[in-house]
């Protein structure tokens, strides 16, 4: 088993219902707000990561770019929130990720595999981020949302592979390819077991 070659090939175990978009675009008010937090904590959970490994300094070189731009990202959502004359609202509970939280294995193992475990939880996010830009996209009919995603979609695809990229880095790679599919599986059945909400990112 290898990493798919294509970047827009993410490997997700379940695709997004495709009543998702449709419901979506009738909520664009609230998608970006919703957006807009998810691109705030995908900069705080990468800040966390170098905190917390300042000893590792692949992960701190490598982290440190994708922390400016996913708050470019929060820049970038705000503004097309601004545009269409909406204001940023409260955050909103984020089942999807608490779900995933739990899946994270938080005894046992050594300090790396810890940290590997962080860094597939986050590339799972970011494919799944990146396949549902990839919907609206394709399917929203706002030209400039349509041009605004799809420039997104390739940036978290970017981020997606980093992730499992650096996972690699910390422990040996048929070890990292076991546990992410563990992981596909999990979130494969976390989506399952969700409501299909079109006024949440995820």
């Amino acid at each position: 088993m290898t990493f798919a070659k294509d970047k827009f090939t993410l490997g997700l175990t379940l695709p997004t219902d495709p009543r998702w978009v449709n419901i979506a675009s009738m909520n664009i008010k609230d998608i970006l707000v919703d957006h807009a937090y998810c691109e705030q904590k995908a900069a705080s959970s990468c800040i966390s990561l170098i905190i917390l490994h300042h000893d590792k300094a692949t992960l701190v070189e490598a982290l440190t770019p994708v922390v400016a731009e996913e708050w470019a990202h929060f820049e970038r959502v705000l503004e097309q929130l601004k545009i269409r004359g909406y204001s940023l609202g409260p955050q909103r509970k984020d089942e999807y990720v608490e779900a995933l939280n739990k899946q994270v294995l938080k005894k046992g193992g050594s300090h790396e595999q810890q940290l590997v475990e962080k860094l597939l939880m986050n590339a799972l996010i970011e494919a799944r981020s990146c396949e549902r830009f990839k919907l609206l996209w394709k399917n929203i009919q706002d030209p400039q949302l349509s041009t605004f995603y799809y420039e997104l979609m390739v940036s978290e695809a970017g981020h997606y592979r980093l992730f499992l990229q650096l996972a690699k880095e910390y422990l040996p790679e048929e070890m990292v390819l076991t546990r992410w599919q563990e992981w596909l599986e999990a979130e494969a059945t976390i989506m399952r077991s969700l409501a299909l909400r079109g006024d949440r990112m995820h």
